[in-house]
């Protein structure tokens, strides 16, 4: 089977777990309770424990390397989202409440959850060490221009729990493993291990969980809202396509292809919390999420291809 075949058949294996999380969620085998339960284990407990595994390598200065090339792609791709964001936002006719809820639609990806299962079915333990140097800048733009787009100044932005947030504080203490000579010893990096490689079923459980969170009468909206489209096809397509020059760099082809796809993530379900949290139409962003969750399904095996054409 290609390359290309085996990333089908893992994706497919992947959504086979969102749909379980589905079923479940809605057949109420699991609790109203489930997406926040959930969502604190992966972000509290199996991802920070994931990051820490895959980190704890040897140091090279190849690490360093691929640390700035995926750095300026992540400053690059996530500065152009947020420009092309306001621009899509100035010509929409929308309700005030949906404004901010459009624009975190299209610059914030669910780099977290689908995006650490994609990369660690592509590249296992490398793809994690990858995608944790590439989700720095994006952790420190959703939780301050995020907040900034909800909030418009009415708050001011808690840089303290913005940088002692668990993802930045797990990516953090495993740099300082991979810069020092101190390895986790074999029995306690074996529990990481364990631990860190549940995030990828529990995050597919829990994005089919938050799904089944949408009534069928908000299908039709859904599917007539211009709106929701055009930040669809922004957010899988147009912002991942926009790292295409890098191909004239000497990047590799990893560091590109977890770049690439990862930019092409559905719509953070961050962006519900946040709708919800400060007063915006979350109903607009849940389906923003979904259509987007949905669509990805048909767009990143597309850039997988796409990738190998060049």
């Amino acid at each position: 089977m290609s390359m290309a075949g085996d990333f089908l058949q893992e994706m497919i294996m992947l959504y086979c777990i969102g749909i379980l999380g589905f079923v479940v969620r809605k057949k109420d085998i699991l609790n109203r309770h489930t997406n926040d339960v959930l969502t604190q284990l992966i972000l509290y407990i199996t991802l920070p424990a994931l990051i820490l595994f895959s980190l704890d390598i040897p140091f090279s200065f190849t690490v360093i390397k691929e640390f700035l090339w995926l750095l300026s792609m992540s400053v690059y791709v996530l500065t152009l989202a947020i420009l092309l964001a306001f621009w899509m936002r100035k010509r929409a006719h929308l309700p005030k409440k949906q404004e901010s809820v459009y624009e975190s639609l299209i610059i914030f990806g669910n780099q977290g959850f689908i995006g650490y299962a994609v990369c660690f079915i592509l590249f296992k333990e490398q793809g994690i060490i990858y995608l944790s140097l590439f989700n720095l800048f994006y952790l420190l733009c959703i939780w301050s221009y995020g907040i900034f787009l909800f909030t418009k100044r009415k708050t001011t932005i808690k840089w303290k729990s913005v940088l002692l947030n668990p993802g930045i504080l797990s990516t953090v203490a495993g740099f300082m493993v991979l810069f020092s000579p101190f390895r986790f010893p074999e029995i306690f990096s074996s529990a990481l291990e364990s631990v860190g490689k549940m995030t990828i079923p529990l995050s597919m459980i829990l994005i089919g969980s938050l799904l089944a969170n949408t009534t069928y009468k908000d299908i039709p909206f859904m599917l007539k809202n211009p709106y929701l489209w055009k930040s669809a096809v922004a957010r899988l397509l147009i912002i991942p396509l926009l790292l295409l020059p890098f191909l004239l760099l000497p990047v590799s082809f990893p560091l590109l292809a977890i770049a690439m796809l990862v930019s092409g993530m559905p719509s953070a379900p961050t962006t519900s919390l946040f709708s919800q949290k400060f007063g915006a139409d979350t109903n607009f962003a849940t389906l923003g999420v979904l259509l987007t969750t949905v669509l990805c399904i048909f767009t990143i095996p597309f850039l997988y291809m796409l990738l190998h054409l060049f």
